[in-house]
């Protein structure tokens, strides 16, 4: 470090510049010691200092967008707020009540990003746990902080701030002057007291880009340092004067410069490559002078080309080839194809060509969005029905015109009728229902929206109806099952009140209902489908319609004609999906038509496995031994129904319970005492359970409750609080009012209630009463007497009652032939014992090898086992003899 401060050049010897730093070494003019540079300090004003940290939370607000890193967003922001609110009587003070557009250019910038993620759904799935939960909390944090400053955000982005006064919205810091500064900036002390470098040479250099050597190109050489020495020193009276004065007067404006322009390069850098991306929407237009420069288009025909079919034909095939590549732009494809159009109808070449052109761009706009299971843009879906709807009406007002799959392209006849093209209407029309479920599947159900894309049903109907026309004429029976079917099942599902009024003779026979409609259609499939998906679906379809409308016994004698509950599982899950839903409507159709355990065997199987809602396609629930893959995810979301075709699961849910209710109660009742008790639904009986484990039962609240509450009731034979807990307001709403016609089904509850109820009255106190008079019974229940007479009766042919009937007297004789408490606890003892000792000799056996032995031993094994059988059997006809002379005597 000498060659810098010695006065001598290189030749001098190391003696001579070792004297000559001792001697300048105590020169008081250049030493600055440590204590001095901590007492010389920068004096900032209270304003620089809280927008300087308002400044830095928001740098790291952006860096944190750019990775998309929710949770330090949110804690970011919620640190802006209080910095902000501790700035804000400085920001009341400076800018006289307005909010600094730096602070309202953040959080512009975050409302937008917030936004723009929250409508990515792909992006939300692909997130943490926690960044999705930070994510939600900042979206409504931001949007309740951002409520305050409503009216300024609306001003900003009327006017939003231009790139040149980007340095204007920065907290302004004012720069001291020449004479300000040698009391502001200090220095630390060297090892020894340098000469100042010559800062505009290193700038120069490094700008060029030179490879110079940093002691040639940044310090200059030898006799550089010693004429800049004498140059300095005759200019400058100290070192510190110097050294301020190039650092202040070009390095900080060379600095501000640079920065200035490279901020202005990266943004426009970043502003080209969003214009570059291709979302499919093609290249930006060009502004100059604020006249917009139309991008060139390729020209369709040359200026003097004579415009026949074949150039036209030709021109369409140059188009329909660049259809599907890489780089294609499928807007200009479009653009192109009805342009190709126009020229045609102004040359009137024929409607052939036009509805070959038209097909062509009915087959660009499905091609539109690159991604097959993602849902069309609402302004393309609207052109696809405008165009399959224009070309339909075509294709029916000229019936000497053929589109078809099994024509060629060579055999296509344009020019001279017949008409023949190379086409599938058929196909179109499927991919269009298809794509309208897609849309309904993107769209939140509970919004407008969905209620907007849901009337374009009659749009897609109409087209389905104009295809059949068409297909009855020139389409095969195969393609006219293909039809029907999409028809049908955009009818299955309908509920038309006009076949009750039928039923009810309030309309004429005549009138063409639905379930009409459907039962042509169907048997049209089930005579001419050659393929079983077709027959499998259609049946389905037919059954769950007849359910719908309460005709209980078709829909049932099509499901036992069908045998599909041997087959289905062989299907395909869409259909499997359909003959769940249908059972499910049939469940419930048994339910009106008060056939309990009809009802009870159709629901049983879906509320077992307690994935009723994805088995009946109505959403995915979360599972937590293993999760999905995003691609099995994304598989069964396809598959979901649309929000309008669901059935409630509640309703379904409530309908299972009280069935099972109205069988369980009087079974458990009857066999109370039975060591063989079966379970004849697992899942109510472990809600019962769960109610009885509970040390404080309060009053129900759920559907479940109620449902339990009534069982709880029921078993006590008190069926007027068991009917209060099943009927009821709350009830009514979420569960009884969504029937058709619920008065009926509620009047029909009420008296299974009362049967039910009278059943399991007469199980559990039947011990008690030697006779019990059937009107007493009649008034408790609330019945007629011939009802109660009637229960009684099959109660007693069917051996579950011991009991007779006294016709003068109207009374109910108990035989009492009922075992008691103690002597049914015994008879189960009896049985567990036997039970224990049969297993305990098989393993005996099993552990002497004589389980199964070869020879006479085994003789002898099978004649100790049918002993004991005979004994039991002994038993059980000594114990039936009893039984039988004990009756005889009380009879």
């Amino acid at each position: 470090m000498s060659k810098f401060f010695t006065t001598g050049t290189d030749s001098e010897s190391e003696s001579s510049s070792e004297d000559e730093q001792i001697q300048r070494a105590p020169a008081a003019a250049f030493t600055f010691s440590d204590e001095e540079e901590d007492t010389k300090r920068v004096v900032r004003s209270n304003k620089e200092k809280r927008y300087e940290e308002l400044t830095n939370l928001i740098k790291l607000i952006r860096n944190h967008k750019k990775i998309k890193d929710m949770a330090s967003m949110l804690s970011c922001f919620e640190d802006l707020q209080r910095t902000y609110q501790k700035a804000l009587t400085v920001v009341m003070k400076e800018e006289g009540g307005l909010t600094p557009r730096f602070y309202l250019r953040c959080l512009i910038e975050m409302e937008d990003f917030i936004n723009e993620v929250w409508e990515d759904r792909e992006a939300r799935k692909n997130m943490s746990k926690n960044n999705s939960k930070s994510l939600t909390s900042l979206r409504q944090k931001l949007r309740k902080y951002n409520k305050d400053f409503e009216k300024e955000i609306l001003k900003f982005r009327e006017n939003p701030v231009e790139e040149e006064d980007e340095e204007e919205e920065k907290p302004e810091e004012e720069m001291p002057s020449d004479n300000e500064q040698d009391g502001l900036i200090s220095f630390k002390k060297t090892e020894s007291e340098v000469s100042p470098p010559d800062l505009s040479k290193f700038k120069k250099h490094t700008a060029e880009g030179d490879d110079m050597s940093e002691s040639e190109s940044d310090w200059g050489s030898d006799s550089d340092s010693d004429s800049d020495s004498s140059e300095f020193d005759g200019q400058y009276q100290n070192i510190r004067e110097r050294f301020i004065k190039k650092t202040t007067d070009k390095d900080d404006d060379e600095d501000k410069v640079n920065k200035k322009d490279q901020r202005k390069e990266r943004k426009d850098k970043d502003r080209q490559k969003k214009r570059e991306e291709d979302d499919g929407e093609g290249e930006w237009e060009t502004v100059k002078g604020g006249v917009i420069v139309p991008s060139e288009k390729p020209k369709m025909f040359a200026k003097d080309a004579e415009i026949t079919v074949p150039a036209v034909l030709k021109k369409l095939s140059e188009i329909c080839v660049a259809r599907g590549k890489k780089r294609t732009d499928r807007r200009e494809q479009i653009e192109l194809l009805h342009e190709l159009q126009c020229i045609t109808e102004s040359h009137n070449l024929g409607v052939a060509v036009i509805i070959k052109i038209k097909f062509c761009i009915v087959s660009s706009i499905f091609d539109y969005n690159p991604k097959i299971s993602d849902a069309m843009k609402p302004e393309h879906w609207s052109k696809l029905l405008e165009r399959i709807t224009e070309m339909l009406d075509m294709l029916l007002a000229n019936p000497d015109m053929q589109i078809a799959e099994h024509i060629s392209e060579d055999a296509e006849e344009c020019i001279n009728p017949p008409f023949k093209i190379h086409g599938c209407v058929l196909t179109l029309v499927e991919r269009l229902d298809e794509e309208f479920t897609k849309l309904l599947k993107e769209c939140d159900p509970h919004s407008n929206e969905y209620v907007e894309r849901l009337k374009d049903e009659k749009q897609v109907t109409n087209i389905i109806d104009k295809v059949q026309t068409y297909l009855e004429v020139h389409g095969s029976g195969s393609e006219l099952c293909r039809v029907y079917l999409r028809k049908i099942e955009h009818l299955y599902y309908k509920f038309d009140p006009n076949v009750l009024k039928q039923k009810n003779g309030e309309i004429a026979n005549d009138v063409v209902t639905s379930v009409r409609i459907m039962e042509k259609l169907c048997k049209y499939v089930y005579a001419h489908d050659s393929t079983d998906r077709l027959r499998t679906r259609a049946i389905l379809a037919h059954i769950y319609h007849h359910a719908l409308h309460d005709n209980w016994f078709q829909a049932r004698d099509l499901v036992l004609m069908s045998h599909l509950q041997e087959t289905i599982q062989h299907s395909d899950p869409a259909t499997q999906i359909l003959y769940n839903r249908t059972i499910a409507h049939l469940g419930l159709c048994a339910f009106r038509h008060a056939n309990i355990k009809d009802a009870h065997s159709c629901l049983v199987d879906l509320m077992m496995t307690g994935k009723v809602k994805e088995l009946l396609a109505q959403g995915l629930l979360p599972q937590r031994q293993h999760e999905r893959s995003k691609e099995k995810e994304k598989i069964e979301k396809q598959r979901q129904m649309p929000f309008h075709m669901h059935i409630n699961l509640e309703l379904l849910e409530c309908v299972y319970l009280v069935s099972a209710m109205l069988i369980e109660i009087p079974y458990m009742a009857a066999h109370e005492f039975d060591a063989r008790r079966r379970m004849i639904s697992k899942t109510f009986y472990q809600q019962l359970r769960s109610s009885e484990r509970q040390p404080l039962v309060g009053p129900p609240e759920s559907m479940r409750e109620h449902v339990v509450a009534a069982a709880k009731a029921m078993r006590n034979g008190n069926w007027l609080a068991c009917n209060n807990f099943i009927i009821n307001d709350k009830m009514n709403a979420k569960v009884w009012d969504l029937f058709h016609q619920a008065d009926k089904v509620r009047e029909m509850l009420t008296r299974l209630i009362k049967v039910e109820a009278l059943r399991t009255y007469l199980f559990t106190y039947s011990h008690v009463y030697d006779a019990i008079s059937m009107q007493a019974l009649a008034d408790m229940f609330h019945l007629k007497r011939s009802e109660v007479h009637s229960i009684i009766s099959k109660m007693v042919i069917n051996e579950e009652l011991m009991a007779s009937l006294d016709d003068p007297s109207e009374t109910v004789v108990m035989h009492r032939s009922e075992p008691s408490r103690l002597q049914s606890l015994a008879l189960q003892l009896t049985d567990k014992i036997n039970n224990l000792v049969d297993s305990n000799e098989r393993i005996f056996e099993m552990k002497q090898g004589n389980y199964f032995p070869r020879g006479g031993n085994q003789n002898n094994f099978r004649d100790r086992q049918n002993f004991n059988r005979q004994g039991q059997d002994w038993g059980r006809q000594r114990r039936d003899r009893e039984r039988n002379r004990e009756e005889n005597r009380n009879y």
